[in-house]
């Protein structure tokens, strides 16, 4: 509700209640499968210097000339396979969105109306300045920005953060800002992981394979915490499952281009797992707030297919917290801590 300043004069602008915006950011998600929506969207996600940093003069012929030709056709196929036909949406949307449904009753119960909680995406829509618009024109006054990357990384929480400080450029009045850490090695975050995996397995598996998101290797070297990261949400887990050192892995997925990546590769290692007489194996993704293309078809087909055919006998891929009651409360956990000072 919008209402005149006290002592405003009668014909002053009406302001609304002034409040605290939470926005939740993910990747993003084409608008749909066919060719022109995969290529906007690849477009945006790949001319992205903090996913692909090579010269913009090198890189772009390369980009729109030649991947953008037959890219968009092949990742539609693999989208295909997973589109949520009824909604005509992507699963990331459909379980962002019922992230966003679940923390705003938390948060509402919190908080009250003082609180408005909405999504976006970094990449498609709903885009990122979109909602930053929509949360000034609705008064809020402070905004918390919450990618939803557990582990950091340049190519994720950091684009994410820069778009939303882009967005900020764009206004007149600028709302206070902040923005939600990693929480990599929150307790709540790995009981919630680990209470998926001890849903998913009735007994322990050969080998539990912790696959995450990969990034150049060079990366690493440049300063990159995201490889030390992702290294300690799998030594935090296995600590909290209390199980043994051999039992859980850390891999990498997602290798795009012809430099070395962080390894071992999950489609490689798990072949070599299969081969070595470990034929019960199980996977989950931290990395992944929500199931997407890089859970739901390549580690659920790609990578299923590599073990299986390697000679493996039982594939158990574990989904991601998605909107799980013990990813629910850890994420409004960190969101009220970081609502300190703002909110009591």
């Amino acid at each position: 509700m919008a209402e005149t300043p006290t002592h405003a004069p009668a014909d002053h602008p009406k302001i609304p209640r002034q409040k605290v915006g939470v926005l939740l950011a993910n990747l993003g998600t084409p608008d749909g499968t066919d060719y022109w929506s995969m290529r906007r969207y690849l477009s945006e996600f790949l001319s992205d210097s903090r996913v692909i940093d090579y010269p913009k003069w090198k890189w772009q012929p390369i980009l729109q000339g030649i991947i953008l030709s037959t890219r968009p056709q092949k990742s539609g196929a693999a989208y295909k396979t997973i589109w949520n036909t009824e909604a005509d949406e992507s699963p990331l949307l459909t379980i962002t969105k019922q992230q966003h449904a679940k923390l705003s009753q938390v948060l509402a119960d919190r908080y009250g109306e003082d609180v408005m909680v909405d999504y976006c995406m970094r990449y498609g829509n709903p885009s990122t300045q979109s909602k930053v618009q929509a949360m000034v024109k609705a008064g809020c006054s402070k905004i918390l920005f919450c990618p939803l990357y557990p582990q950091y990384a340049g190519a994720t929480t950091a684009t994410a953060n820069d778009q939303f400080f882009r967005s900020l450029m764009a206004e007149k009045w600028q709302p206070a800002s902040r923005t939600l850490p990693p929480y990599f090695d929150d307790a709540t975050y790995i009981d919630a992981l680990a209470q998926s995996v001890e849903r998913a397995l009735p007994e322990q598996p050969d080998v539990l394979v912790c696959s995450y998101h990969g990034l150049p290797e060079r990366y690493l070297h440049e300063g990159d915490p995201y490889h030390c990261q992702c290294q300690k949400t799998t030594r935090l887990l296995r600590e909290r499952l209390g199980w043994d050192k051999d039992r859980i892995i850390t891999t990498f997925q997602s290798r795009f281009g012809p430099e070395e990546w962080l390894q071992p590769y999950t489609v490689e290692e798990v072949a070599r797992l299969a081969e070595s007489g470990r034929k019960k194996i199980a996977i989950c993704a931290p990395a992944f707030s929500a199931d997407c293309i890089e859970t739901l078809e390549e580690i659920n087909e790609e990578i299923r297919d590599s073990f299986m055919e390697a000679g493996g006998e039982s594939f158990t891929y574990i989904p991601c917290l998605n909107d799980d009651d013990a990813h629910i409360a850890a994420l409004a956990g960190r969101i009220e801590a970081n609502l300190a000072g703002w909110l009591d």
